[in-house]
């Protein structure tokens, strides 16, 4: 979908898609990330997901970065192309976190997928929601304002997931769990 969406959203001028397909490489990388971790000890799963936040808040700056260069040269996003596009994301993003939600308590690693899951199905409600604002009113901004919703979302679950694992860690500072592997 990463792969899909960022081609789409390079044809249709679409930051929002571009945002959005910035976030599903973060999560198919969380997603790696955290299937490596499953039979790792607590302090591994916890490291695993302090880096995906760091994946996640830095591709969310990539994302704001993106619309300032936007800003200045302008964009001409096609409405229909990011609508269709990110109506099969979302199917695809809730489908994943209605499967992830059965494990989100299963550690530190489960909850930053499923921190990742909830805003992908989020920002492609955004996408949509832009695309059709910009189809009815001509105002091409609606693009950049939700690209910039996007990463603001991106960058807050990257902090979320990075607290999280540092708290988790915290705690294994002060039991005796071993770090093996």
């Amino acid at each position: 979908m990463f792969l899909a969406e960022f081609g789409a959203g390079l044809i249709a001028e679409s930051t929002a898609l571009l945002a959005d397909s910035l976030d599903m490489l973060a999560d198919a990388t969380v997603y790696a990330v955290s299937l490596y971790a499953v039979s790792r000890s607590t302090r591994s799963r916890a490291g695993a997901a302090r880096l995906s936040g760091y994946l996640q808040f830095g591709l969310g700056l990539f994302v704001l970065l993106d619309i300032l260069r936007r800003l200045l040269i302008g964009s001409d996003p096609d409405p229909f192309y990011m609508i269709a596009v990110s109506a099969v994301a979302l199917a695809a993003n809730a489908l994943c976190l209605w499967l992830i939600s059965q494990h989100r308590e299963g550690g530190v690693h489960m909850r930053a997928s499923y921190i990742f899951s909830q805003n992908d199905v989020i920002a492609n409600s955004g996408v949509i929601a832009s695309g059709l604002l910009v189809a009815l009113s001509g105002w091409r901004s609606w693009d950049l304002l939700a690209g910039v919703i996007i990463g603001c979302i991106v960058c807050w679950g990257g902090i979320r997931i990075i607290r999280d694992a540092r708290e988790a860690l915290t705690a294994l500072g002060s039991t005796s769990e071993p770090d093996a592997t």
